[in-house]
């Protein structure tokens, strides 16, 4: 699984490094740690435009996305 720590990234930065992990990763399981809503939105938003399942767990102040292919 690739892990992905964007906190403390205001987008499109989480965005841009979760897309460049899919197009480098195919097929495999990424996990992303943000810790905005709005990069929440917008990275499952990329996800699931790119035919990824997302499991999503907050943790306090932060969200941790389970992308699956």
């Amino acid at each position: 699984m690739i892990e992905i720590d964007v906190r403390g990234l205001s987008c499109p930065i989480p965005v841009v490094q979760t897309k460049q992990a899919i197009e480098q990763n195919p097929g495999q399981q990424i996990m992303v740690l943000l810790e905005t809503e709005v990069s929440k939105e917008n990275v499952s938003r990329l996800a699931k435009n790119s035919g990824y399942k997302v499991k999503e767990e907050k943790a306090g102040v932060e969200y941790r996305l389970l992308l699956e292919p």
